[in-house]
């Protein structure tokens, strides 16, 4: 079977990461591999930020946590959205294209496929819009230099599984239909 296909198939979400570091190599592969993603008209309108830094990423986590708690999904207590993944990389698009969405959601697909290519474990996380929509999130924003109308499309959750990678669910049948 043809490598890239492969990988497509066997990609996965994880949901318990380990505290190894993700080397910054792969993250930046990584990253490259979003940015090539294809994009409305070539526009090229999202924007990846990419939180190494463990304050941060915790306050980001912090913040995604809130919003779920907002809406009564995250349960009491204690609680990491990212799962420990030491790396997050967040897509935001420019609203004013209106293609932004779906260009955002490729880069996020790029994303997860080349980590799992590069042997990086990883998972969609979502709330990105809620979180860098509210004042603090923009507030972020601004401290890191991104200037524009950005909407989170979601955080890319990047590092290494602390336990074995489920295998995945069958597909479901009757999900193609050929017009010829």
């Amino acid at each position: 079977m043809n490598e890239t296909i492969q990988t497509l198939k066997t990609r996965r979400s994880v949901r318990t990461f380990s505290d190894r570091p993700v080397p910054r190599e792969l993250i930046e592969q990584i990253i490259g591999a979003g940015l090539w993603a294809p994009s409305g008209m070539g526009r090229q309108s999202p924007i990846i930020v990419a939180v190494t830094d463990r304050a941060l990423r915790d306050r980001i986590s912090q913040m995604n946590a809130d919003v779920m708690r907002a809406g009564g999904y995250a349960p009491e207590g204690e609680f990491d959205p990212f799962y420990g993944g030491p790396v997050v990389l967040v897509v935001l698009a420019d609203r004013n294209v209106g293609t932004f969405v779906y260009d955002g959601s490729l880069v996020m697909g790029n994303m997860l496929n080349a980590a799992k290519s590069l042997g990086v474990d990883s998972i969609w996380i979502h709330r990105a819009k809620e979180v860098f929509d509210s004042g603090e999130g923009r507030a972020i924003l601004a401290e890191l230099g991104v200037e524009g109308d950005y909407e989170g499309i979601g955080n890319c959750v990047l590092g290494f599984s602390a336990a074995p990678v489920p295998e995945g669910a069958p597909r479901r049948d009757n999900r193609v239909y050929w017009a010829e």
